[in-house]
């Protein structure tokens, strides 16, 4: 599928110039004449894996439950008032990985999944805020929106779920197969399902400033021994007051963090690993029988090579980032592999030069070996 250039009656430039991390936008028939890619059916039996992120939410005589996966089992569809939550279908799914890239007007780097939810009549999962953008695609059936500007935060005290406590909407859709809305982060929203419906929240990522420091700490502090100095208070005297901490210590601890700051290029490497790195729950498998360097490399420039649905693949100057590694390829191939990442696949014609540089074709081969990259460039 292509890239999205319009929503609604809006150019994808002037949704961004106008609403994107503004103001929601309503676009009705943004998928016209949309038809699911999977259906009630194929949902429920991703909810039952132990592989698939999953939540069961009700509201059952007006008292919220949450019940986290895999689930079995489910209330019967004729039963009103819940919900099932299915995240990062797109990484289960070709035909769901391929709607994901439509919203790829957006860097990848911010695009994160693509969040299934399956409701009866009356379900959904209260008035909530978000901290990330979303677009909210119907899929089957109606579901109605309420949405309210960004204010009061509170959540009720005690609920399983972050249910705004003041929630007072100012506008009010019922979306129908194809229609779509946009909501920023800050938000207030709530969709209540008109009777059975299927709804796709395609869903970008924040990061907050807390989440990246502690991660980017946690790299810090496997740096090598020889970078890595440690306290000694060698000819220290016996202490009278064993309970008071010793200043030298103390001092010694306030330099570290008063000295210490990672280069530029260790933060842009970081970066990229960071933003790159696979969901906890991601893991690749390589083909049941490797090819050899040159069968690969034939089997390559007759049917061209597309990234696994689940990888994730960006570039910056001259370093590219694939699945939290960061690789400096040579000058000869940067075009080669910053076009893979752009497009997420390379053609046959494309591989017709590109194999000529040894190192790339090594690369490239290394990367089916492990899984993140697959012969073919059509989705299964």
């Amino acid at each position: 599928m292509d890239i999205l250039t319009s929503i609604g009656e809006l150019s994808v430039d002037e949704f961004m110039r106008r609403h994107w991390q503004r103001r929601p936008f309503m676009a009705r028939q943004a998928f016209p004449q949309f038809s699911s890619p999977i259906d009630p059916a194929q949902l429920f039996a991703m909810a039952a894996s132990d592989e698939v992120d999953s939540r069961l939410v009700s509201a059952f005589d007006g008292r919220w439950a949450l019940q986290r996966g895999p689930i079995a089992r489910l209330p019967a569809r004729r039963k009103p008032g819940w919900s099932l939550l299915v995240n990062g279908v797109d990484r289960h799914d070709d035909a769901m990985s391929a709607l994901l890239q439509r919203f790829r007007f957006v860097p990848d780097a911010r695009l994160d999944d693509l969040m299934v939810s399956f409701a009866t009549d009356g379900g959904g999962v209260g008035p909530h805020v978000d901290s990330y953008d979303v677009f909210l695609l119907q899929a089957r059936g109606k579901r109605r929106w309420r949405i309210s500007p960004p204010g009061d935060e509170r959540l009720v005290s005690g609920a399983p779920l972050k249910l705004l406590a003041q929630f007072e909407p100012t506008e009010s859709w019922l979306l129908e197969p194809g229609d779509m809305l946009y909501v920023p982060p800050g938000w207030g929203h709530e969709g209540v399902a008109d009777g059975e419906c299927m709804t796709f929240s395609i869903g970008f990522r924040a990061p907050s400033r807390h989440e990246f420091l502690a991660a980017f700490l946690s790299a810090a502090s496997d740096s090598p021994a020889g970078s890595n100095p440690r306290f000694s208070d060698r000819g220290r005297v016996a202490t009278q007051r064993p309970g008071e901490l010793p200043a030298d210590l103390v001092g010694q601890m306030q330099t570290w963090a008063r000295a210490w700051r990672p280069t530029t290029a260790e933060i842009d490497r970081f970066i990229g690993c960071y933003l790159t790195e696979p969901a906890p729950s991601v893991w690749f498998e390589g083909p049941e029988r490797p090819l050899s360097g040159a069968a690969f490399a034939r089997a390559a420039a007759t049917h061209g090579l597309r990234l696994d649905r689940c990888t994730r693949m960006a570039w910056r100057g001259r370093r590219l980032f694939i699945n939290g590694e960061c690789i400096d390829p040579p000058a000869g191939i940067r075009r080669w592999v910053r076009r893979l990442a752009d497009l997420r696949l390379l053609s046959p014609a494309d591989l017709s030069a590109a194999l000529a540089h040894a190192s790339l074709a090594g690369l490239l081969h290394g990367w089916h070996e492990a899984g993140w990259l697959l012969i073919g460039t059509q989705r299964g």
